[in-house]
């Protein structure tokens, strides 16, 4: 099939009986908006003062030329969405290793991180593509095997290994993206400064929103917890499901923005999501199969880690260094780069084709 002959000359459309149309000028006879400069503009007008602007092609280490239709932001967005970082996320943890088709991956996480930003940011006035990219590559730099990594890594890395600084400064560097959406990406934590426009902080609430009620559904699914099991002051306040949990959070968020202009949460579902979030801890993410998870994630990435760093020349694309100190250290760089990068599956088969690890000691996924 290659299409049909449209309704004007030398268009092609899809189907045969296609009568998709749209108007060329508006109601008021104003052509319609489409060019950068003319969507730049409307956009100014439709969002709230503190919202950020994005003009022209953005703040970035590497100057470009705007592009013809999207906004910087909205290139952001695209670029982040189309990279391998991304696309690895499919395959590394969010709480559990090698879940079932139903559980959570860093991937799912992230879209459901970014539904929920990008519903409270269009609320309220703010630069829905700017918040959605920050959304997207907020985890980017986490490395197999979900929170343990960073405790794996932190012995090889100046200062510690801290992924939302990683997946900003590393993981998505090639990208060349505006510097809203790094910053954003970069303090998307709670234990980092905060981000420099209000997207970057609707961000963070959001991560934190998302991760705790989804968490928690996937662990009832997995039959760790139970719905019952919830604190009385959260299920009073946010309910029992994933779909009311949600909704009181981002409604709450809603509420508070437009009411006080500060980007933030009502003291009473803000003690509820605290509550929420102590309650996974305890009983979801620090329970005795967990710790002994993320222990055998630790020693596996460390054994890889220090592999790499002996062998860099197995590493794709690295080239021979300068001098020997400055050789050592960009190949352990270039190893935690390498071994972060990976997916859960390629981590396990790594360890056990290179370093003849015992198949018994990788991280084994749900133990009830």
């Amino acid at each position: 099939m290659e299409g049909y002959e449209g309704g004007a000359d030398d268009v092609t459309v899809a189907h045969q009986n296609s009568s998709a149309v749209i108007g060329l000028l508006d109601a008021n006879g104003r052509p319609v908006v489409g060019t950068l400069a003319q969507r730049e503009q409307q956009l100014d007008t439709m969002l709230a003062s503190g919202a950020t602007r994005a003009w022209g092609a953005g703040n970035r280490a590497r100057g470009e030329e705007p592009d013809e239709y999207r906004t910087c932001f909205e290139r952001d967005r695209d670029r982040i969405l189309h990279s391998s970082a991304f696309r690895r996320l499919a395959g590394k943890t969010q709480v559990f290793i090698f879940p079932d088709d139903h559980m959570r991956t860093r991937l799912t996480h992230a879209l459901e991180v970014a539904q929920v930003a990008t519903g409270i940011a269009r609320a309220v006035g703010l630069n829905v593509a700017l918040t959605e990219a920050i959304a997207l590559g907020h985890d980017c730099g986490h490395g197999p095997g979900g929170h343990a990594s960073e405790e794996a890594f932190d012995p090889y890395v100046p200062d510690g290994f801290d992924h939302a600084t990683w997946g900003a400064n590393v993981s998505l560097a090639s990208l060349n993206l505006c510097r809203e959406t790094l910053d954003g990406i970069a303090n998307h934590s709670w234990s980092r400064p905060a981000p420099s426009t209000p997207e970057g902080e609707v961000v963070s609430w959001a991560d934190r929103v998302a991760y705790v009620c989804h968490d928690f559904e996937d662990a009832v699914a997995a039959r760790i917890v139970t719905i019952e099991e919830l604190p009385t002051l959260v299920r009073e306040r946010s309910g029992e499901r994933r779909g009311q949990q949600l909704g009181s959070f981002i409604n709450a968020m809603i509420r508070t923005i437009t009411t006080s202009g500060v980007i933030g949460m009502d003291a009473a579902h803000a003690e509820a999501l605290a509550a929420f979030r102590s309650f996974n801890y305890e009983t979801i993410y620090l329970r005795d199969p967990s710790r002994q998870q993320a222990e055998a994630v630790v020693r596996m990435l460390g054994g890889l880690v220090e592999f790499f760093a002996v062998h860099p020349t197995l590493i794709p694309d690295v080239v021979e260094r300068g001098s020997e100190s400055e050789s050592a250290d960009r190949s352990l760089h270039d190893a935690v780069r390498y071994v972060a990068g990976m997916t859960d599956r390629f981590a396990c088969q790594s360890a056990v084709t290179l370093l003849d690890w015992p198949v018994d000691q990788l991280p084994n996924g749900i133990d009830r």
